[in-house]
């Protein structure tokens, strides 16, 4: 069985896109409970931090994010298509 390498680094592109604008919508919504989590999911204390999301930095991390999971994503699936040959 072979992967449709584009539709699959497509799809896991918009996905990232879309997670990206969850995980932004929360920060915005909610800073402090996210810089809490945050912080227990690196093992370290942010509380001294802050967020500094403006509209530039979340149009860079969303274009980014999704061309760098959907370009890797696209690799592994073609790999995968040659190894499987």
């Amino acid at each position: 069985m072979t992967l449709n390498s584009g539709a699959l680094g497509l799809a896991a592109a918009l996905v990232a896109g879309f997670s990206w604008i969850i995980c932004s919508s929360l920060i915005a919504g909610l800073p402090g409970p996210m810089l809490q989590m945050s912080g227990a999911m690196m093992h370290s204390d942010l509380q001294m931090a802050g967020w500094r999301l403006g509209w530039g930095g979340f149009f860079t991390g969303l274009v980014l994010w999704s061309a760098i999971a959907g370009a890797y994503v696209w690799a592994t699936a073609g790999l995968y298509n040659r190894l499987v040959k």
